[in-house]
């Protein structure tokens, strides 16, 4: 595919893309018909690089042939522009191409026409607001195109194309091209299966996004090319001849390596913390044989002459991906330099290389593909921007593992799932109700993290557990939506019952009276409000007292401060109470940090706090708890423990404590390690830090353009016991 490219970055006018073109397809009338209207339509027409524009539709079409094939497709690909750039319309499509031409370059332009409308210009909102704007217009880009994957497919040919011509555009039109490619279409081809492409788009996103890695890591390749491709050929001609002494004959099997292309190796060493001479699957061969049982033979081969790393072995054959990738993978170990394996058919190659566009290439069946993704970005039709973005990013294109159920039932997370995930991901009500795993028949946390091949058991509860500190720990968007429906229903709950609990508690009249007094002024919504609201209880107060003074001759006799409330300080803490209050005590049972969400049980003079979550209060709410507004009493902050990798170089750490500083983040203590390995190592540390800053992904995002953030969680959950 590579070579491919190269050929057309190559052309540079008309005639030389027709060539190309007809290359790759075979030159039927109806093709060149096309080809001919296409020139006519675009012929005033340059593109920046000054070249006739008709060259970029006639080169799409061609990696459309290269790809799928497919004559209707290729058609549509020469004709994607036409309505949109020039004067001839849909109908005109019709009448020369037909319904399904016709169709097919509908729904490119419309994709064109939504990318106009939504996504925002690069240096528009900050990175964030791009990013959304982005993942939200591709929502658009699919649901337009839900009725037909060629459409896709296409234009995935067409941002390739894009990306290849992007020298000739300004630096800030680049980036914008490059982001946009990386954040939505290479998800898609991913998605699709069409490993080739996403590939391609990655790498040329990357070159242009991130310029300063990509030189770093082209210029290593470059330096070391020589001795990392002699590696790699004496390696494949070892394991060419192992398998011939092993009775697989020559014309039977086919081998081919490659260097892991630049944005893997980038994500590699973002994600490990690494540097690239630590990548393990730098250097890496394909084995291509006739069938699963050659595929199984061909790994014992393997694996017997040379010595396997078992924990990088991965079975996709057995267990294929969701977007039909089948291929077993190993790394091994010969002459001290590492090497991944990769072991499929003949037929799985064409599907991991095309794959949903294997279909019309080779007319496989695409039935091995789920598609089932897109019905469910389509279902979310109400969601924020912000949560939609989580999910793309989260849940459909991340890499992925693979988990079974105690039945052996395949369920596919993203990388980086907790047990908990997986609970959600079988049935909402199993991981409302989960209590804890067992992993591999181990009992463990429901925060432990998953790795592909673990056999995952939950445990429950009867009842519903919610766990609103743990939203930021899950990774999937399907638990973390659900947690959070549960734990904003649960807190509505709680909160309502305390509000009423606390004027009660005040007024000395029953619930059923209060009830009516607020209806009758109107602040029926009002008790749920008050439990965190000082301004709007004292409100609500007097607004009370003024009406029995209006309604009452008796009032006179009623003592003026009944209900006047007065405020109880106790060291971080401040009471609102008409009653005496003599102290308060932190119960045992659930232990509340500073900030956490509280409540105030009124015993006597004393109030003892508790964790709004608290299950023991949970479970005498609704017994007339005698209860007083309560809150922290002082400007919050919050405790995190972060782990980061710094490169090792001099005044690195120095560098990042200043930043924390600008940030107004205080480091409360701090431990490195160095993983030493090869020529360099990397420093990792872990820090407690305490910002007055709530959000943990806002500190996430001020601090990842600084670092490699390995983790950052809560230092102070009380609920992750």
């Amino acid at each position: 595919m590579r070579d491919f490219v190269k050929d057309i970055e190559r052309v540079r006018d008309v005639i030389e893309a027709k060539e190309l073109l007809f290359q790759h397809i075979q030159q039927t009338d109806e093709i060149v018909k096309a080809v001919d209207f296409a020139i006519e339509a675009h012929k005033h027409q340059k593109r920046k690089s000054g070249e006739a524009y008709v060259v970029h539709p006639i080169l799409v079409a061609t990696i459309v042939a290269k790809i799928s094939g497919d004559n209707h497709m290729v058609i549509s690909a020469l004709l994607h522009d036409v309505v949109e750039d020039t004067e001839y319309t849909q109908d005109d499509i019709v009448e020369r191409f037909g319904e399904d031409v016709s169709y097919l370059v509908d729904g490119l332009t419309k994709i064109d026409s939504i990318r106009e409308k939504e996504l925002l210009p690069s240096d528009e909102n900050g990175s964030d607001g791009r990013l959304s704007k982005s993942a939200f217009s591709f929502r658009k880009m699919l649901t337009a195109s839900i009725k037909d994957m060629r459409i896709l497919i296409i234009k995935l040919c067409d941002r390739i194309h894009n990306l290849l011509t992007l020298d000739a555009l300004s630096e800030n039109k680049q980036t914008r091209i490059a982001e946009e490619s990386l954040v939505v279409y290479a998800p898609i081809a991913h998605r699709l299966g069409i490993s080739s492409l996403k590939s391609l788009i990655e790498d040329y996103s990357f070159k242009y996004l991130f310029k300063d890695d990509y030189d770093s890591i082209s210029s290593y390749i470059d330096h070391y090319e020589e001795t990392l491709r002699s590696k790699i050929h004496n390696f494949r001609e070892r394991v060419s001849t192992e398998l011939v002494k092993n009775n697989f004959v020559d014309s039977e099997f086919e081998i081919n390596s490659r260097i892991k292309h630049k944005y893997s190796i980038y994500r590699k060493m973002q994600r490990k913390g690494v540097n690239i001479d630590e990548v393990l699957d730098l250097l890496a061969i394909r084995i291509l044989v006739n069938t699963p049982i050659d595929a199984y033979k061909a790994l014992g081969i393997i694996h017997l002459n040379f010595k396997p790393l078992t924990f990088r072995f991965k079975d996709y054959i057995a267990s294929a991906k969701e977007n039909g990738y089948q291929t077993l993978h190993t790394t091994v170990i010969d002459k001290s330099t590492i090497f991944e394996v990769q072991i499929r058919t003949f037929d799985m190659d064409k599907t991991a290389e095309y794959g949903l566009a294997a279909h019309w290439k080779y007319k496989q069946s695409s039935n091995k593909i789920n598609t089932d993704w897109i019905t469910k970005l389509d279902n979310e039709k109400d969601i924020e921007i912000g949560d939609y973005c989580e999910l793309v990013k989260g849940d459909l294109f991340t890499e992925e593992i693979t988990i079974y159920s105690p039945n052996y039932e395949i369920f596919t997370l993203p990388r980086g799932s907790v047990a908990l995930d997986f609970a959600y991901q079988i049935h909402s009500d199993l991981g409302n109700r989960a209590r804890h795993a067992y992993v591999n028949k181990k009992k463990v946390s429901l925060l432990t993290e998953l790795k592909s091949g673990d056999t995952v058991k939950i445990i429950t509860d009867k009842k519903n557990i919610p766990r609103c500190t743990w939203i930021d720990s899950v990774k999937t968007h399907h638990a973390k939506k659900e947690m959070k429906s549960l734990c904003n229903y649960r807190t509505r709950d709680i909160d309502i019952q305390t509000g009423y609990n606390i004027l009660r508690t005040i007024l000395q009249i029953p619930r059923r009276r209060i009830e009516q007094r607020l209806e009758k002024l109107g602040l029926e919504d009002v008790a749920q409000k008050i439990v965190d609201n000082e301004p709007l209880l004292k409100s609500v107060v007097q607004q009370y007292t003024n009406e029995l003074k209006d309604n009452s001759r008796f009032i006179p006799l009623l003592k003026s401060n009944r209900y006047k409330l007065k405020t109880y300080k106790f060291k971080s803490m401040k009471v609102l109470s008409n009653q005496p209050i003599s102290d308060l005590r932190f119960d045992y049972c659930c232990h509340p940090h500073n900030g956490d969400d509280i409540l105030g049980v009124l015993d006597g003079t004393k109030v003892a706090v508790h964790h709004k979550m608290c299950s023991q209060v949970a479970q005498t709410l609704d017994d007339h708890l005698n209860m007083v507004f309560i809150e922290w009493d002082q400007e919050m902050s919050y405790k995190y423990k972060l782990i980061i990798s710094l490169s090792n170089h001099r005044g690195a750490l120095a560098e990042f404590l200043q930043h924390l500083v600008k940030l107004n983040i205080d480091v409360l203590s701090i431990k490195t390690e160095k993983d030493s390995v090869a020529s360099g190592y990397t420093l990792y540390f872990e820090l407690e830090i305490e910002s007055k800053e709530k959000s943990i992904d806002k500190i996430e995002r001020e601090l990842e353009h600084k670092t490699k953030i390995i983790q950052l969680t809560s230092a102070s959950d009380s609920y992750k016991r």
